[in-house]
């Protein structure tokens, strides 16, 4: 049933093809917004779109990697064309290389940081000059955000990346009314996190759901308080990110 807090809300979400991309466009859809969803898997997308529509939402698919700008350039084509308008963007699309930085290729860190650095940067530039007063960005960080962890170089490296550009770009964007959110979880249960921590009992993982349902918290959000960076821990992960 649809719950029509964003009921016609123009909305975009990138990685949307999986994991946290995908359960956030479910989420966006159940609550009645016209979707613009990206990925690299065509596949995959289709398949995500088609879920949506079964939820009475208006959606279109744009398979794109972040990381290349001409693709970036049609993904915002496609929303003028398809949209109109930017209400909401969740940047969701994100990769990882895992190992000790002695044993990390030169080529693995510029794929993880152009697809979780540049790519956001990217998405954002091109899709900001559709936004208005009112729209908000959220950014899918993770507790590697804030954190390093070993076998973790350059996946930390890029995420903390994409914290500093948000972080820049909310202020920039203030003026404008338009709200940059920072949403880091710990552990989610998605493939990514079993390449990076086999030893995890997966189990006791956030699920995607669980941290769409933040980002729809964030989405939401009305009045005088407003949450930059949303840090999210699993239940049974020792309290406090640092």
């Amino acid at each position: 049933m649809i719950a029509n807090r964003l009921r016609d809300k123009a909305a975009i979400v990138t990685g949307a093809s999986r994991g946290i991309g995908r359960a956030v466009a479910l989420a966006l859809a159940a609550e009645g917004a016209r979707l613009l969803l990206a990925a690299r898997s065509s596949t995959d997308l289709q398949a995500v779109c088609a879920e949506c529509e079964a939820l009475g939402a208006q959606t279109w698919a744009t398979p794109a990697d972040v990381a290349i700008e001409e693709q970036v350039q049609a993904l915002a084509a496609a929303a003028r064309e398809h949209l109109g308008r930017v209400e909401v963007l969740v940047n969701c699309a994100g990769i990882g290389v895992f190992g000790p930085v002695l044993e990390t290729s030169a080529a693995d860190w510029d794929r993880v940081m152009a697809v979780n650095a540049r790519g956001p940067f990217l998405v954002c530039r091109d899709l900001v000059p559709l936004m208005e007063t009112g729209a908000c960005i959220v950014n899918v960080g993770s507790v590697v955000s804030v954190k390093g962890y070993v076998n973790q170089g350059a996946y930390s490296a890029s995420k903390h990346a994409l914290l500093g550009f948000t972080k820049v770009l909310a202020q920039e964007l203030q003026p404008r009314g338009i709200r940059v959110h920072a949403l880091c979880p710990g552990g989610v249960r998605t493939d990514l996190i079993t390449r990076a921590r086999p030893d995890l009992d997966t189990s006791d993982l956030m699920t995607p759901d669980e941290v769409a349902e933040l980002a729809l918290f964030l989405i939401t959000q009305r009045g005088r308080a407003i949450v930059d960076q949303l840090n999210v821990r699993r239940a049974n992960s020792a309290p406090w990110f640092s």
